[in-house]
């Protein structure tokens, strides 16, 4: 437990099943036919959130989005005005990168890989940064904004269920455990994307036994191969 509890006010909760949307014929890159789950609704009451996912949400790659280390996307609202001043755009509405749980009162820096939050319900527990992909970019029609929310580091994270329950829009995020406090969420972004040539750091990360598999697995190799994956197509989407 915590003598300094911290606390994240839950501003939404958002939920889509994956579609189809584009032209089969269209020239732009932009407007050709994708299928994503990416654009997700708020709901306005009470919902269950399972191991894997909220009730009635969805993701199209399976492969790479969803499942129990990454049930619940997270995002932080304090990043939003940045973001609408680099699309351009007045006001982003709650969902706008595609997130969960649209929060207020914490970001990257605030939290660490494996900390437990209760909320309703549920326990959940932080598995690792979101790494955004090209469908960000297709989204806002902006190609390299996937890189630029990687850069910033304004990535937000993913929670893992560790109890099951209902949760409530408006609720509050209170955090209980931090088994990890060396590994903020800010700290293992830096290691994977910007000291890459650092392999000292690599070997701590993969050390956090509460990362994701997927984020060890990748450190892991880091490690044996003395190089950094390509990255191309999860930014800018195949054959990038």
């Amino acid at each position: 437990m915590l003598n300094n509890v911290l606390t994240a006010e839950l501003l939404s909760i958002q939920v889509g099943m994956p579609c189809t949307i584009g032209q089969s014929d269209a020239s732009d890159p932009m407007d050709q036919i994708w299928t994503t789950g990416f654009f997700k609704k708020p709901i306005p009451g009470p919902i269950w959130l399972g191991r894997s996912n909220l009730e009635g949400d969805g993701q199209a790659d399976l492969q790479n989005h969803g499942g129990p280390e990454k049930a619940v996307n997270t995002y932080p609202i304090e990043h939003y005005r940045f973001w609408e001043e680099v699309l351009g755009l007045k006001e982003l509405s709650h969902g706008a990168f595609g997130e969960n749980f649209t929060i207020h009162g914490l970001v990257e820096s605030d939290v660490c890989i494996g900390d437990v939050f209760s909320i309703g319900d549920a326990l959940v527990q932080i598995s690792q940064p979101r790494q955004p992909c090209w469908k960000l970019a297709r989204r806002w029609r902006v190609r390299d904004l996937a890189l630029k929310v990687q850069e910033t580091g304004r990535t937000g994270w993913y929670f893992r269920v560790l109890r099951e329950g209902t949760v409530d829009p408006r609720a509050t995020l209170v955090l209980t455990e931090r088994p990890c406090p060396r590994w903020s969420v800010a700290l293992a972004n830096e290691v994977m994307h910007h000291r890459i040539h650092d392999m000292e750091a690599a070997r701590s990360l993969l050390e956090c036994r509460l990362l994701s598999p997927r984020w060890r697995e990748s450190l892991a190799k880091r490690l044996s191969t003395g190089t950094v994956g390509n990255s191309a197509a999860r930014l800018y989407g195949q054959g990038a």
